[in-house]
């Protein structure tokens, strides 16, 4: 089985030994994003923003690989505290109008580099 690194300056760099996506046959697993600013490498300020830059960037690594959000099949939130569950929700379900991926929604004891939310994927290409 081969497997093709995607990686796209239009998303943060990874901030660790891994790679943004890893794409084998016509599936693309996608690293988790962070709210993180690709250009400054900063984290967005407050919740809402977080979430809204870290399914561009999720945006932006899929698009890399040629595929687009509605591509997705399952996705992992990561949250800090369950109390943010519904802003999150909110910014989440406006990516997916219709046919909505499998989720799972994890509480977790922190993110790197302070983050509030951090979004993983499985695609289909």
């Amino acid at each position: 089985m081969s497997k093709t690194i995607i990686a796209t300056a239009s998303a943060p760099a990874a901030i660790g030994p891994y790679s943004q996506a890893v794409k084998t046959g016509n599936l693309l697993f996608c690293s988790g994003q962070l709210g993180l600013d690709p250009v400054s490498g900063n984290l967005k300020d407050g919740l809402r923003a977080q979430a809204e830059q870290a399914m561009r960037n999720l945006q932006a690594v899929i698009g890399a690989a040629g595929g687009t959000l509605d591509n997705i099949v399952k996705t992992t939130i990561f949250l800090t505290t369950m109390d943010n569950f519904p802003t999150v929700n909110e910014v989440y379900g406006a990516c997916f109008p219709a046919d909505k991926p499998a989720r799972s929604t994890i509480a977790v004891a922190g993110l790197p580099k302070g983050g509030l939310v951090e979004i993983e994927a499985i695609v289909s290409l």
